[in-house]
């Protein structure tokens, strides 16, 4: 936290350019801008749909969510990245959207979880702004949060062994095509076994003469008005915007410092939190700063000048925007798609993240028992009060660490 605690007075910076090399034009970052865009899309959208769904949306609502995060995280993108002259990507909150999974319905329907949306953002704004809540984000234990956050995915990483039991044949190709592609090109795993699965989909529809609603192909934006109550703000908002901190934000910012730009994070923040609260009404949970994908644009594969690797990130908000016009399309497909199909997406583009997590949550000797609590409740997805077991999981996570650091 560091990192965040000193850029947050910081208006950015870039690091010097090497001094002597080829000038490789422009299209270079276009092309790496391109790939981060369809890495990013492919390998999380399913996890997207899947939360949306899981604590209301309908598939018009789902589909409307998924346009909104596109188009808010890439006129984020275009913004940051053209102001500050730097790779600033941004990416919709795959752990969060894994929490809404985890989280399942909430009290007072889809218009309370859009209402937490909202306020996810507002909180993210304000971090942007005050420094201390920043900080007391940064104070949350790793274990603790990393537990948290593997509770959250078990059950959506499950996913692919329950549909092999229901629908054998479009989801075994899919798994088989993931593993060989996890062995020899290992960043487009994800990406074929979604084209497996959109193949395997059609033969199936097709095969059983489904029908498919062509009118829901077309993008449309289903607005919601907000609500808000607390079982809402306590078991959706609160989690979401600290996994989306934790998860996303602040090791998007280290991995931007790994590559030498120090991120202005005032402005990231308000950016980010800003568009966060625009979406919400729309169906999107929260977007934030890339941090897997920030690479892609950031490394010196997408320009061997660090000072003009930005058009990478540009570049990766127009293709955003062009990915946007097929989302409505997407979810269609998927809905008439045979039973796990989706989740089966889902759970093999969440492996990495849940070993990770994981390895994070257990790290730790010392603490490793308030990991383990952590990590079984929010496992278990048994919530009480109408608030969910993400909340309950945090809860008890630092109440053990904090008993047993004192007999320690």
């Amino acid at each position: 936290m560091s990192t965040v605690s000193a850029a947050q007075d910081e208006p950015g910076t870039v690091p010097e350019p090497p001094a002597t090399g080829p000038d490789t034009g422009i299209a270079q970052p276009i092309g790496a801008g391109v790939v981060t865009a369809l890495v990013g899309f492919t390998s999380s959208f399913a996890v997207v749909l899947s939360g949306l769904s899981a604590v209301g949306a309908t598939h018009a609502q789902a589909a409307s969510g998924l346009l909104a995060l596109c188009v808010t995280q890439a006129v984020g993108m275009i913004l940051l990245s053209y102001r500050y002259r730097m790779p600033i990507t941004l990416a919709w909150s795959t752990p969060g959207a894994a929490l809404l999974v985890s989280t399942g319905a909430v009290a007072g329907g889809w218009a309370a979880a859009v209402g937490a949306f909202a306020l996810t953002g507002v909180l993210v704004v304000i971090t942007g702004l005050w420094r201390r809540l920043a900080d007391l984000v940064a104070a949350i234990p790793v274990e603790i949060a990393q537990a948290m956050l593997a509770g959250v995915l078990v059950p959506l990483c499950l996913a692919p062994v329950r549909a092999v039991h229901t629908s054998p044949a479009v989801v075994a190709p899919v798994i088989v095509v993931w593993l060989v592609l996890q062995r020899f090109a290992k960043r487009w795993a994800v990406i074929a076994a979604f084209v497996t699965g959109a193949i395997g989909a059609g033969v199936s529809i097709g095969v059983q003469h489904r029908r498919v609603d062509l009118s829901a192909m077309v993008p449309a934006v289903e607005l919601t008005l907000p609500q808000w109550n607390w079982q809402a703000v306590i078991g959706v908002a609160i989690p979401l915007y600290i996994v989306t901190m934790a998860s996303q934000n602040i090791p998007g910012t280290a991995v931007m410092g790994s590559f030498g730009y120090r991120v202005p994070w005032r402005a990231a923040m308000t950016v980010t939190g800003i568009g966060t609260i625009a979406g919400a009404t729309a169906g999107g949970h929260a977007i934030n700063l890339a941090a897997i994908s920030a690479a892609l644009s950031a490394a010196p594969s997408a320009h061997p000048d660090p000072k003009r690797r930005w058009i990478a990130a540009a570049t990766t908000g127009v293709a955003y925007l062009l990915l946007a016009l097929g989302s409505a399309a997407l979810v269609t497909l998927i809905a008439t798609a045979p039973e796990g199909t989706l989740e089966t997406v889902a759970g093999l583009a969440l492996l990495a993240t849940l070993a990770a997590a994981l390895a994070g949550a257990l790290t730790s000797e010392r603490h490793r028992e308030a990991g383990v609590v952590t990590f079984l409740i929010a496992a278990s997805g048994v919530g009480f009060l109408g608030i969910g077991a993400a909340f309950w999981a945090l809860v008890a996570g630092l109440v053990v660490r904090r008993v047993l650091s004192r007999r320690d």
